[in-house]
């Protein structure tokens, strides 16, 4: 189990990530603004594991927490940093990873893609495992985002593993359409519900006997029964 730092001004975002990092088992601490995200890391560094910074917050923007950081870091103290913001502009983001962020993140994002990356640069700190996780005949193996039925590869689509992932990271739970679709599509597509049904449609047939463990859920959604 990990502790994370989500430090961003806007409560919806933290708590966004912060839900779906908890699904993970990540212990999660919040900071509403540079300043305070910087006394956290100065009070909790080297407890924490892993820092995700807004770019733009007040007070401090992410980059000069970021720097303040690095400056502060002796030895083998290094804490992976990912940085989370709006500006997609190359230069923006060459100046992140120059500074020291381990990972860049644009909004608007799918926190399931965002869950996966910090699992991935966990992983490569070696600050946790993620083992294949095994529900019959089908496999999941989320550092390889490879997915076997029989032990056979299954070819899905960005979209078809994401909803996967979502699925097994709600096993048993009811999930509505709605949930779906922010969750794998990000909160600021604005696309048919339909669309939710299309890929459930197209991940089963893919996943073949196993497409049997995603349940209909009539009039409400979709259920995982792996």
């Amino acid at each position: 189990m990990s502790t994370i730092l989500i430090a961003d001004d806007e409560a919806r975002i933290r708590r966004l990530v912060s839900d779906f990092l908890k699904r993970d088992g990540h212990n999660i601490v919040e900071a509403a603004d540079g300043r305070e995200a910087l006394q956290i890391l100065e009070n909790r560094h080297p407890g924490l594991d892993l820092a995700i910074l807004d770019v733009m917050m007040p007070g401090m923007d992410g980059f000069e927490v970021l720097r303040e950081l690095r400056a502060q870091e002796r030895g083998d103290k290094h804490l992976p940093v990912m940085l989370l913001t709006a500006r997609a502009e190359d230069a923006d983001q060459v100046r992140g990873l120059e500074d020291g962020a381990d990972d860049y993140v644009t909004k608007p994002f799918s926190p399931i893609v965002l869950a996966a990356r910090v699992r991935t640069l966990l992983k490569r700190e070696g600050r946790t495992t993620a083992p294949v996780e095994q529900f019959g005949a089908l496999s999941i193996n989320e550092l390889r985002r490879e997915v076997l039925v029989n032990n056979t590869p299954i070819d899905l689509t960005p979209k078809e593993y994401e909803l996967l992932v979502y699925f097994k990271n709600n096993r048993t739970i009811a999930l509505s359409r709605e949930s779906i679709l922010n969750a794998v599509w990000g909160y600021d597509y604005f696309g048919d519900l339909r669309t939710v049904d299309t890929h459930v449609k197209k991940l089963r047939a893919k996943l073949g006997d196993c497409g049997s463990m995603i349940s209909t859920v009539r009039g409400y959604g979709y259920r995982f029964e792996g």
